[in-house]
């Protein structure tokens, strides 16, 4: 933000994974308490969520789970299942705005 100065921020867009270990609804408290008050005010958050998937070779097929349940073997042939997404936690977009001017949205 230093670098923008006097520019503030108005929004941030995040890549939040199923499998991050981080909680969406946590992640939005956690931002509305940093931004509550200071320049940032009102400053809005978006959470992208990226589902994990996971794919069984042998059976050609993905297979879920149940919620919160992620297994390493498949339960139709034994095989181990590949994991793919679900990782991720990233910064994908931050808007900002001059100093002084109101946050859009």
């Amino acid at each position: 933000m230093r670098a923008h100065a006097p520019a503030r921020l108005a929004r941030a867009k995040v890549a939040v994974g199923e499998l991050s270990a981080v909680e969406p609804d946590l992640l939005s408290f956690a931002w509305e308490a940093i931004v509550g008050e200071g320049p940032d005010q009102g400053a809005a958050l978006e959470i992208d969520w990226r589902p994990g998937r996971q794919y069984c070779p042998t059976c050609r097929a993905d297979k879920r789970q149940g919620e919160g349940s992620w297994m390493r073997i498949c339960l139709d042939c034994g095989a181990p299942l590949q994991i793919e997404g679900g990782t991720e936690l990233d910064v994908i977009e931050i808007e900002l705005v001059p100093a002084g001017e109101e946050n859009p949205g």
